[in-house]
């Protein structure tokens, strides 16, 4: 599964991207998407979306370093320039589970989900179900179901778990969600998926608000980087509300978490200062909230090793809820 929502990795992967737009030949034609051509030879295909499917209108996805306004790479149209639709970050969480902790936690700070299921094994496989749940505990409510590798298999076979998929969906959070026949490693059907993405609806945000960012990895200098190459913590994660700015005074909670002599659970919230903001390779000045950041610390780098900062919250000093301790 893929929540929708900086290249690194925490047993999962993370990455922003630009979903662009190929301009309108003619206002007054309309979108024709067709799924037909999926099984079809890749030349059928490209003659499709040239001719039939995207006359018109063609989403494509780029790296977030990509120019705002770049030339389209549709054969035919290279003198045509796209616009900017819209930013997107993606996090590659694990579902299995044993590391369904470290999925919900980075499902906590989703807009929604992309629920892959492999075409070529029966549906559904148990982690199928444990991606819905973790999907259904965090009350994500946009979803697209991806069914991939349909380029491994007969369109009979494809065709027979889609409807398995259909099956198997209703009652779970993921009913009435579009079933979307994909092949990632050919790149079928990859610009039907930006085109839902786009259409979601973006949530309302807080850009008011004393800043809050929930912490999905944290990082530390690249084994045998020199002593003057050594930098402070990083933290990787996604801001719910707020903004955050280089060179701003923030907190860790519940930070540095430890037992006393009797057992009982004691914490020290760690402070420091952002150095550097970063949303992928672009550096920076101040980060909103809606997408994946990593913020540059002056924290003792030992402090964000192995993860050890994921779950914590980051935020302006004074302003985040209190640490509490809860028998379990």
């Amino acid at each position: 599964m893929v929540p929708i929502s900086a290249n690194c990795n925490f047993n999962s992967s993370l990455f922003n991207c630009k979903l662009l737009l190929r301009n309108a030949v003619n206002e007054n034609d309309e979108i024709n998407i067709k799924y037909q051509p999926l099984w079809r030879n890749q030349e059928e295909l490209t003659y499709q979306k040239l001719h039939n499917c995207y006359s018109i209108h063609f989403i494509m996805a780029y790296g977030s370093g990509k120019e705002d306004s770049p030339h389209c790479d549709v054969p035919g149209f290279e003198n045509t320039r796209m616009k900017l639709l819209r930013h997107v970050s993606f996090v590659d969480c694990p579902g299995h589970d044993i590391l369904m902790a470290t999925m919900l936690n980075g499902a906590a700070i989703m807009d929604g989900a992309l629920l892959l299921i492999a075409a070529n094994e029966s549906c559904p496989q148990p982690q199928t179900s444990e991606h819905l749940a973790a999907v259904q505990i965090m009350l994500l409510q946009h979803i697209i179901i991806l069914q991939n590798k349909i380029d491994l298999i007969q369109e009979s076979a494809a065709m027979n778990q889609h409807e398995a998929i259909q099956k198997f969906i209703p009652g779970t959070i993921a009913e009435g969600a579009p079933v979307v026949p994909i092949s990632a490693q050919l790149k079928y059907n990859i610009d039907v998926i930006c085109e839902y993405i786009v259409k979601k609806p973006i949530p309302e945000r807080n850009f008011t608000s004393p800043p809050n960012m929930i912490v999905i990895r944290s990082d530390v200098n690249k084994p045998g980087s020199e002593v003057d190459e050594i930098r402070g913590g990083v933290a990787g994660g996604s801001i719910l509300r707020g903004v955050l700015r280089v060179n701003q005074n923030i907190e860790v909670r519940p930070g540095i978490v430890m037992k006393d002599e009797s057992g009982n659970i004691k914490w020290t919230l760690i402070y420091s200062r952002i150095v550097s903001l970063y949303a992928e390779q672009n550096e920076l000045q101040f980060a909103v909230l809606g997408g994946l950041i990593g913020v540059g610390t002056t924290m003792d780098p030992t402090l964000t090793r192995a993860d050890r900062l994921v779950g914590q919250v980051l935020g302006e000093v004074g302003s985040l809820p209190d640490v509490l301790e809860q028998d379990l």
